[in-house]
């Protein structure tokens, strides 16, 4: 394994957490590199389920070292629930087990309070956003405002920041989004309680992975949310605030651009996607209401249900491009089960041109018709399949035809929700 990246290549919620967890098995590190607790990756093991959102998915994998990069935004809150929680069922009873970037970024209450008011105040024109104040942490950090877990350790240099962000806050609060002020007080006694609880953990993580690395241990980075979110090369404005495609594991855990060797994009066997903007193939009808109830699409983090259509190939094929993909790790391919035929996207028209690429205008993805192929569907239930010859004839036709579509090999593909319920291929 050496150095690899695990990536989503849709809209987030391939089902990352399930693969990070396999192959943590294989790694000594497993790091996260980006994004918020606006991510929640699910896991089963046995008939266990548990859901993330900060720390990263291998954590239940005994012995292995866990890591929150400096690219993260930590809400201090959900990160000590999550740890205690975690520790009560036995998992990080060592405090070297966890280890937490001094560079990270905080969210604040003033984050959460301000992204809430936004949208609500965008009416139909919401982004569709987590209300988490992911957006509003990374506008702060940078607009050189922000909040470090550094800071925080420091109770002189975090009261002095504290006190006067919120005082900004509140004006903006109270002026432009006619929302009430907060306190100071509550705020700074929450964080210091915040703030012995995880100081045991906090570290210089970037000297720490380029020291192991060195030593030759197995390090796995896990992304959050998916390419058709990055805040550069998503569909904006419609995306998360930070990048999510494999190139920002340098910058977010502080490791150099060439120590990565393998970069495995996590790809449903159809396409979904939460909140607002364009998605070509969606299906708003029976089609769409049946991928969403047998795959259980519903947000980890928010429970809202997700947006379900037929796989995209342009999409999948970009993001192969954006992240360098060495392997695809195909999930819920059990979930299309009884449908037939099914649809493939293999292009879009839209004002009277042809389009195998994702084009930048959200004008013109909102418009797009999506060109389709068709295969054969199949009856037989897939969870018993281990091998690729264990699949029905018509599912592995599925899967060559995806692979060609993609230009990229798949590597692995999840036949159910549990661990085991898995092909693999290399």
């Amino acid at each position: 394994m050496s150095t690899t990246v695990v990536v989503g290549v849709q809209w987030g919620d391939e089902g990352k957490g399930k693969f990070v967890d396999i192959l943590a098995h294989e790694a000594d590190i497993v790091v996260r590199f980006q994004g918020g607790n606006n991510a929640g990756h699910t896991l089963v093991v046995g008939n266990e389920r548990t859901v993330l959102h900060l720390i990263p998915s291998g954590v239940l994998n005994p012995g292995k070292i866990c890591v929150i990069g400096n690219g993260v935004v930590v809400d201090a809150a959900v990160l000590v629930e999550e740890l205690t929680a975690l520790r009560k069922r036995g998992y990080l009873t060592d405090d070297a087990h966890l280890k937490i970037s001094d560079e990270a970024h905080l969210i604040l209450p003033y984050h959460k309070a301000i992204d809430l008011a936004r949208e609500r105040l965008r009416g139909k024109g919401e982004i569709g956003t987590t209300g988490r104040g992911i957006g509003p942490a990374y506008e702060d950090k940078i607009a050189r405002t922000g909040i470090r877990i550094v800071d925080l350790l420091d109770d002189a240099v975090f009261e002095e920041k504290l006190r006067r962000n919120i005082e900004e806050k509140n004006l903006y609060l109270n002026a432009i989004l006619k929302e009430q002020g907060l306190d100071f007080g509550t705020i700074h006694d929450a964080f210091r309680r915040h703030a012995d609880a995880i100081r045991p953990y906090v570290t210089d993580t970037a000297l720490y992975l380029y020291n192991e690395i060195q030593a030759g241990r197995r390090v796995l980075f896990e992304g959050a949310q998916g390419t058709m979110l990055d805040v550069d090369h998503g569909t904006y404005p419609y995306v998360t605030s930070s990048n999510c495609v494999a190139g920002a594991v340098a910058a977010g855990s502080g490791i150099g651009a060439g120590v990565v060797r393998n970069v495995v994009g996590i790809c449903k066997a159809y396409t979904t996607r939460v909140g607002n903007g364009p998605f070509p193939t969606e299906e708003l009808g029976d089609i769409g209401a049946r991928l969403r109830e047998t795959g259980d699409e519903f947000g980890a983090t928010t429970g809202r249900p997700r947006r379900c259509g037929w796989f995209d190939a342009v999409l999948v094929r970009q993001a192969a491009r954006l992240n360098g993909l060495t392997g695809i790790a195909l999930t819920k391919l059990d979930v299309l089960t009884g449908l037939d035929p099914l649809r493939i996207c293999t292009a879009y028209r839209a004002d009277g041109e042809r389009y195998e690429r994702v084009p930048a205008s959200v004008r013109l993805l909102s418009a797009a018709v999506p060109e389709y192929e068709e295969l054969p569907g199949w009856t037989e239930p897939l969870s018993n399949a281990r091998r690729l010859e264990d699949l029905p004839a018509n599912a592995r036709r599925y899967i060559d035809r995806l692979e060609e579509l993609s230009a990229t090999p798949f590597t692995m593909i999840s036949v159910g929700a549990r661990r085991e319920e898995t092909i693999l291929r290399d």
